[in-house]
């Protein structure tokens, strides 16, 4: 279907954007802690004035004035992809399901886009999403993770992409600005890159510390996996398991890793258990992940909280820890085992995580803040269209 100048421009002039959010992540309940951002994001486009919007994503709860736009036999299917931990899980576990769960996933979404036409912006949640998209001119943003970068280097992928892009006006919005120089390199001439910070919850913020003495807990909060714990046990045993340190590990059990009995862990936990319970008594957040990210939102969160951040070195740790002031990179055991005696002591720990929160706190802002970053995107590709 191809849209006349006449339609753009007066689509443009409406009051109210009809806004399709498309995302394969959403938490079911209160109590889940999968895709919580995405939520938020919903949450606070829902509160915008003039954007009316409609959701394709997982079954939860939405708020009551955004429209479901999945079939009841999408939702099943959705649900069942979460129960298997999303589809970004299935493909790295790869073999003919992961291949089979994205082929039935392009398929629905195929359909939705086939069957919502009257839309007049795409915000679209992962870059394979948007390959389904129809010959229409609708523009889109979408936004990019660091696992999107890593699908990129699949066959096919990137011509998809471009193919996708070059139909319509197109801005690429990744949550951290270390993506803009290589999407610009691979989409530069079909696509805008503008990166979006995602927003924090102002319960973060709220957070009183009570402890920064003995005993030290130190958080880790991720996904079980090898890449996303890298070497946490190994550099932290001989510094935890007979010390007045503890290590207190929070996510989800994804690759079967053995968990050393000196850990403590915890299983996946809720965003309410980490911001009720654990991180006012902390001393601080590690991560030690080698694993491909873009802007890790609890690292943020924590931050938030007035939490200093021992990280690995690596562009999606570095462009938010600034190394000797909200918190300290590593990339061996002895510079772990510094930033561990650095952080101990707790008017230096005090130091690190009070220049953490106001970091924060001026960068990134509320979800509100990023939805209004989004609207302003929404308006300029609108704008665009209509000059066509």
């Amino acid at each position: 279907m191809t849209i006349s100048r006449h339609n753009t421009e007066s689509r443009a002039a409406k009051k109210s954007m009809r806004v399709l959010l498309i995302s394969t992540s959403y938490p079911s309940d209160s109590r889940d802690w999968r895709g919580v951002f995405i939520r938020h994001i919903v949450a606070a486009l829902s509160r915008l004035d003039g954007v009316k919007l409609s959701v394709w994503a997982p079954p939860g709860d939405l708020p009551s004035n955004v429209e479901h736009a999945t079939s009841p036999s999408e939702s099943r299917w959705l649900r069942r992809l979460m129960r298997a931990n999303g589809i970004s899980h299935i493909m790295r576990s790869g073999g003919v399901k992961g291949i089979l769960a994205m082929i039935q996933l392009l398929r629905m979404l195929g359909q939705c886009y086939r069957r919502t036409r009257d839309v007049d912006i795409y915000h679209i949640n992962w870059l394979q999403c948007a390959i389904p998209l129809p010959d229409n001119k609708v523009p889109a943003l979408i936004t990019v993770l660091g696992n999107d970068l890593k699908l990129l280097r699949l066959p096919l992928m990137r011509p998809l992409m471009r193919r996708t892009m070059a139909k319509r006006k197109v801005i690429l919005c990744p949550n951290a600005e270390w993506m803009h120089e290589p999407l610009a390199r691979a989409f530069g001439d079909v696509a805008n890159v503008v990166p979006v910070s995602f927003g924090i919850d102002p319960t973060w913020f709220a957070i009183q510390r009570s402890n920064t003495t003995e005993p030290q807990r130190w958080l880790a909060v991720t996904r079980l996996t090898a890449d996303k714990l890298g070497p946490l046990f190994e550099w932290s045993e001989p510094l935890f398991a007979e010390s007045q340190r503890e290590l207190h590990l929070f996510g989800p059990m994804q690759e079967g890793v053995e968990v050393p009995p000196w850990v403590n862990y915890h299983g996946a936990a809720t965003p309410e258990d980490l911001c009720n319970k654990w991180f006012p008594r902390a001393t601080g957040l590690i991560t030690l992940s080698r694993h491909a990210e873009g802007r890790p939102q609890v690292m943020l969160e924590a931050m938030a909280a007035g939490l200093p951040i021992i990280a690995s070195d690596m562009p999606a740790h570095s462009s938010i820890v600034f190394h000797g002031k909200t918190g300290l990179l590593c990339d061996s055991f002895k510079t772990y085992q510094d930033a561990l005696n650095t952080l101990g002591s707790p008017v230096t720990n005090l130091q690190y995580g009070n220049a953490a929160r106001e970091w924060v706190r001026n960068e990134m802002g509320t979800w509100d803040a990023c939805a209004n970053r989004y609207r302003e995107i929404y308006n300029t590709l609108l704008r665009e269209d209509a000059g066509d």
